[in-house]
C-alpha cells in the first residue's frame, strides 16, 4: 500500500476511537541483543511522506524517516528489552512487556492502541486492537516499525564496534551459518539470549577489556529506549 492509503486507514481508526498510537517491534528472532518496541502517535495534520513497513524500505530511507518521525510525531516512545529479560520471560512475553512500556510511556497518552500482529499485550493502559501485518496497512504502525528497526540496528552496530569478532553488522544477530560458526569459535558473550542457544553447546566468551555490553538506553531514541 502507498503512504496515502496507510494514512486513510488511520483516519478510519481515528474516527472510530479518537487519537491512537501504532505499536510495533523489531528483533524477536535474533540470537542476541534486545527486542525493541515502539509506540507512535502521528499528527494527522502533518503527514510524513514515505512511511511504510520498515522491511519494505531501504536502510537509507529508514534513517531519513526516523528523523522525520522523531521530529514531527505528536508523541513516541521506544523501549529495549535486553537478553536477560528475554531469557527470564521468553521472547513473546518480553515483547509484550516492551509494548506495554512503550504505550504507557507516551505523553500525552492517546485513547486507543493499534498493535501489529495477532495479539494485544495484557494490561495495557488503554483499549487496543491487533492488526496482522499492520505495519503495511497503518501509517502509525509503520512509523513504529521504523523507529523500532532503526533503534535496534543502531544498537547492534554499537555492539559490532565493541565485539567485531562476531560480525554483527553483517547478520544483525540472526542465526546464519556464519554466526553459528563464529559462536563456536568465540563463545557466548553477555549480550546473547541463552534461551535461544539452549539446544547447542558453546563455550563462554572471554570478557573483553572494555566496559561490557552497551547500555540499554540508546541516545538515538529521543523520548527513550529503556531496558
Amino acid at each position: 500500500m502507498k503512504g496515502r492509503e496507510l494514512y486513510l486507514y488511520d483516519a478510519g481508526v481515528r474516527a472510530a476511537h479518537g487519537a491512537f498510537c501504532g505499536v510495533d517491534e523489531a528483533g524477536r528472532g535474533p540470537l542476541c541483543g534486545p527486542v525493541c518496541c515502539a509506540a507512535v502517535v502521528l499528527d494527522p495534520a502533518d503527514p510524513i511522506e514515505g512511511i511504510n513497513d520498515s522491511k519494505k524500505l531501504s536502510e537509507k530511507k529508514r534513517e531519513t524517516l526516523y528523523g522525520e518521525i522523531v521530529r514531527r510525531a505528536a508523541a513516541y516512545k521506544v523501549i529495549l528489552i535486553g537478553p536477560e529479560e528475554i531469557d527470564r520471560l521468553n521472547i513473546l512475553e518480553a515483547t509484550m512487556e516492551g509494548m506495554r512500556q512503550a504505550v504507557a510511556g507516551l505523553s500525552p497518552l492517546p485513547a486507543f492502541a493499534l498493535i501489529d500482529g495477532n495479539r494485544c499485550p495484557k494490561g495495557l493502559a488503554l483499549p487496543a486492537m491487533s492488526l496482522v501485518r499492520g505495519d503495511g496497512l497503518s501509517a502509525s504502525i509503520g512509523a513504529a516499525s521504523v523507529l523500532a528497526k532503526v533503534t535496534r540496528d543502531r544498537y547492534m552496530l554499537e555492539l559490532d564496534r565493541r565485539y567485531p569478532q562476531y560480525r554483527l553488522a553483517k547478520h544483525k544477530g540472526y542465526g546464519t551459518r556464519l554466526h553459528y560458526e563464529l559462536l563456536q569459535k568465540y563463545g557466548i558473550a553477555p549480550f546473547y539470549r541463552r534461551s535461544f542457544l539452549k539446544n547447542r553447546s558453546f563455550k563462554e566468551a572471554v570478557p573483553d577489556a572494555g566496559d561490557g555490553v552497551p547500555p540499554a538506553q540508546h541516545p538515538g531514541a529521543g523520548e527513550g529506549a529503556d531496558a
